[in-house]
């Protein structure tokens, strides 16, 4: 089909290892995203509404993981787990710790996009009788997560990009698969140019979609 030893003649032998690294960067991204803007919903909630105990305990694990670097987080979750009798797959491991990241940041965005809102809100609809989850998905929710929007785009955006980093415990996604492909045929920057395209792909599909619920 391909003349051998051309760009083109690779990546058709390539085809299936790029499609399944690609896969699983999109799984293990869209995991990490739903997974963490849930437990950072919570976050976000026990900073704002939390009794003073609990709000000091997250904001410790805020600071504390939003100050380490993604990459020693990843080793953390897949090594140090393991000292302690928590047996994860490589990929369970890498999740955690996107999801440990993910969870901060969208908890401290959503953290700020409550304390912007006028507190006479929350007031005048507990004074109408409504309780607490209900004054938040009916006053504050549309409100805080409309301008927690363009901040949670990037944080999705990020740990997409983050994702690469679990190619350090064998996580077989997208570079990973980018690294094998051009330790057999040496064409170093074709296929990295490759990898940073689709990587741009699914960061530019995450972007419009968020925008298009945006609006």
């Amino acid at each position: 089909m391909f003349e051998q030893g051309t760009f083109l003649y690779e990546l058709w032998v390539s085809r299936w290892a790029l499609l399944q690294g690609a896969g699983a960067t999109v799984l293990i991204s869209l995991l990490a995203i739903v997974i963490g803007t849930i437990l950072g919903i919570f976050v976000g909630l026990v900073l704002v509404y939390g009794r003073w105990v609990s709000r000091l305990g997250v904001r410790m694990y805020v600071d504390f993981v939003r100050g380490t670097p993604v990459f020693v987080l990843v080793l953390a979750s897949y090594y140090l787990l393991t000292q302690i009798g928590v047996q994860l797959t490589a990929f369970q491991a890498g999740l955690v710790a996107l999801v440990v990241f993910c969870s901060t940041h969208v908890g401290e965005n959503l953290r700020g996009a409550l304390q912007s809102l006028p507190r006479g809100q929350s007031e005048a609809a507990k004074a109408i009788g409504l309780t607490f989850p209900q004054v938040f998905v009916y006053v504050l929710a549309p409100q805080a997560l409309r301008q927690a929007l363009p901040a949670w785009i990037n944080t999705a955006t990020e740990m997409v990009k983050a994702s690469t980093l679990l190619s350090v415990i064998s996580v077989a996604e997208l570079m990973l698969a980018t690294k094998q492909i051009v330790a057999r045929n040496f064409m170093t920057l074709e296929f990295y140019l490759l990898a940073g395209l689709i990587y741009f792909l699914i960061n530019y599909a995450i972007e419009r979609a968020a925008k298009a619920a945006e609006r």
